[in-house]
């Protein structure tokens, strides 16, 4: 298997984390004896030679070596290996359609969410200069070379799959159909192989896996396609097994959806639930308990793990079909298996983030799932109400009942809030707010408490003295200030809670000289003396001093706030708008100045200048305080135009001006009417998801709607 290993000199080539001297220890790793070795060793492999989906010189020396150990009869684990060859040979393949084994709803393979961006404050980095500028392939790209003689090395070995598909081990069965489909030239040999097989294959889950291959051969390869499409609808029907043929169907979809059935949902529920009678118990193979990513993985995947595949399949098939998606689910989430009801519950998720729909009878059909016994589908529940926001108000009821319970308080010395306590205060239920009193008489409260405070509106009034308290606690000049300070000055401010003052001046006057530590917390003290308005007057000479230091635009913007002073606040705030194009970010300074009104008109001439900057966001900044200022829509229309259609992340700030607009902005309406019209939220994207993109969504609509309502 080894056979030249040593001469190799890794040692000059390159992983992920550097040299490449480690690679032959990973690799003889993959044929230890040791179940735990073995394991770790393909972590390693895809953590360093292989991460994310990066080929290395060390990637492309590794590719004999790993064929070798394929091959090799009785070596235990060798599907991971075919899987670790087909990532290595489609790496950055265009000829990949993309789907592989994945649900294209941004859930892991436990069918957890993907957590990217965001915080509870919504200020994670803004992507509203992310324009998607693509850059040119360059000829004799290392990386693009590599990832070429990556797929070529595996497309020149792809024989061996040939011999894999009738391998003895049922997990490299499992693995080989799809590496053979995409590599394999020969797409007629390949199809009647996948057909010969389906015939004589026992095991369930390797049959599955062929019927999934039949379908990619469908869409990588059109001269196959007709034969392969028509396979699949042979087998969507009986005497098949159902769970063949959800898989056929779900490959039906994203191949040939002219050819579905057209009862689709009542074929796919009642073969749901015939399989879910039918299910063995589920017994786990013997696993190590090693720590590794692998490891890991294997230990959450859900019990009916193939179930959850072949669902998340025709559930990324069917697409923007939401009326189907949504009926599918009320079926899965009305099963009387846990496992079934778990799965849909993370398969909303992606549904969800993506698409608009009459999404309230799914929200109170996940409810539901709040008072179930099995521990796993309560936390799938909550875990998607969380990021709901107000969505989650069909379910708000069973997330009362759950907090009422007296289970959902953490313990004493918790730093994390409780899920189904943040989920009801997110959605903005006041029933929340006894139970985030009883938190905030802890002596630990959770960092997110505050965050959470600010969706419940007027109704978390009494919790403000409270909030006061816990401020004034909040030591001074230590490394954790600002970030036990700022969820309660966010928490404050929201409220308007003037009384606070004495605790915020505290802060101000005793933070940290270090910049770092410091200006941080400046400006999120800065922003509740702002938000309590001219009640804060007592503030108004330490506002002053901030003026000429770097926090001078967050000092200058809550001067205005506070004391109404022009005079004072402009200097800061005209400073921080560049006299040339060039420069960072503006944005800040330009909002500051919009909200001043006609009281900033000093400033039109350097917010011309600024709308026309390279920046998406900086120009949209500039256009909508060139309108709360001179109310002219001239300059601002083609800015909002371009913008709109150039940065779907800009949107929200244009919504906004456009309300505040009314009549003037008529000429764009028609961009408002598209977005009203367009099921797909306008934050979805491949490759991951923000906290707040459902939220940001309904606030565009909000916004949106108000628009035309006003016009």
């Amino acid at each position: 298997m080894f056979r030249g290993i040593d001469e190799v000199d890794w040692a000059s080539m390159e992983h992920a984390y550097g040299s490449a001297a480690d690679v032959p220890e990973l690799l003889r790793g993959l044929a230890s004896p040791l179940p735990q070795e073995r394991e770790t060793a393909l972590d390693g492999m895809y953590g360093a030679v292989h991460h994310q989906g990066d080929v290395y010189d060390s990637t492309l020396a590794s590719i004999p070596f790993l064929f070798a150990l394929a091959e090799h009869p009785g070596l235990p684990d060798r599907g991971g290996i075919v899987e670790l060859l087909a990532s290595i040979g489609d790496a950055d393949d265009a000829d990949g359609d993309g789907d592989g084994d994945g649900d294209g709803d941004g859930e892991d393979a436990s069918g957890g969410a993907h957590a990217s961006g965001g915080d509870e404050t919504g200020d994670r980095p803004d992507a509203e200069d992310s324009e998607g500028s693509a850059e040119s392939a360059e000829s004799g790209d290392p990386a693009e070379d590599n990832h070429a003689m990556a797929r070529a090395a595996v497309r020149a070995r792809a024989a061996v799959f040939l011999d894999l598909v009738t391998d003895g081990d049922p997990e490299v069965r499992r693995a080989a159909p799809s590496a053979l489909v995409r590599f394999h030239g020969e797409p007629g040999r390949v199809l009647a192989l996948l057909s010969e097989r389906l015939r004589d294959e026992p095991e369930d889950g390797v049959r599955l896996a062929l019927v999934e291959s039949l379908g990619l051969l469908g869409r990588l390869h059109p001269v196959s396609a007709a034969p392969a499409v028509d396979r699949l609808v042979a087998l969507c029907g009986p005497p098949h097994d159902p769970g063949l043929r959800l898989a056929a169907l779900g490959q039906l979809a994203a191949s040939a959806a002219d050819r579905l059935p057209g009862d689709l949902v009542a074929t796919v529920v009642a073969l749901l639930h015939t399989r879910s009678q039918r299910i063995r118990p589920h017994r786990e193979p013997v696993r190590t308990s090693s720590d590794t990513l692998i490891g890991s993985l294997r230990r959450i995947r859900p019990a009916d793990e193939e179930g959850a595949r072949l669902l998340r399949t025709l559930h990324q098939a069917l697409g923007a079909r939401t009326d189907d998606r949504i009926a599918l689910l009320k079926g899965q989430l009305s099963s009387e298996n846990s496992a079934d009801r778990c799965n849909a519950v993370w398969m909303s998720a992606g549904l969800f983030r993506e698409w608009r729909a009459a999404h309230q009878e799914t929200v109170a059909l996940i409810g539901e799932q709040l008072g179930s016994d099995d521990e796993r589908l309560r936390a799938a529940a909550v875990s998607v109400l969380e990021f709901l926001f107000t969505l989650a108000a069909p379910a708000a009821d069973r997330l009362a009942s759950l907090v009422a319970s007296g289970t959902a308080p953490r313990a004493q010395g918790s730093t994390t809030l409780h899920r189904p306590l943040r989920a009801l205060a997110r959605c903005g239920d006041a029933r929340a707010v006894p139970a985030l009193a009883e938190v905030l008489r802890r002596p630990t409260v959770p960092n997110e408490t505050g965050y959470a405070i600010g969706y419940l509106g007027p109704a978390a009034a009494p919790l403000a003295p409270l909030l006061r308290e816990r401020l004034a606690e909040v030591p001074l000049d230590s490394p954790d200030t600002f970030h036990r300070a700022a969820p309660l000055l966010s928490a404050l401010g929201s409220l308007r809670y003037a009384q606070a003052v004495p605790e915020v001046l505290r802060l101000l006057h005793g933070t940290s000289r270090e910049p770092q530590l410091r200006n941080p917390l400046v400006k999120a003290l800065a922003g509740a003396l702002g938000a309590f308005g001219p009640e804060a007057r007592e503030a108004v000479p330490a506002l002053r001093d901030l003026l000429a230091g770097e926090n001078a635009v967050a000092a200058a913007e809550a001067l205005w706030s506070v004391d109404g002073d022009a005079e004072a606040a402009l200097p800061a705030l005209l400073a921080a708008l560049p006299p040339e194009l060039e420069g960072g970010c503006h944005r800040t300074a330009a909002e500051a100045l919009g909200r001043m009104g006609t009281a900033a008109a000093p400033a039109l001439p350097r917010l011309r200048r600024l709308a026309r900057s390279a920046e998406t966001g900086a120009r949209t900044a500039a256009v909508c305080a060139l309108w709360d200022i001179a109310g002219d829509p001239d300059p601002v229309l083609p800015v909002f135009r371009d913008a709109w259609r150039r940065n779907p992340y800009t949107r929200r700030t244009i919504g906004a001006c456009l309300v505040r607009m009314g009549g003037a902005g008529t000429p764009v309406h028609d961009l408002v009417r598209t977005e009203l019209a367009s099921s797909r939220r306008h934050r979805a994207r491949a490759g991951g998801h923000g906290s707040h993109d459902v939220l940001d969504d309904e606030l565009l609509l909000r916004d949106c709607r108000a628009v035309l309502e006003a016009a």
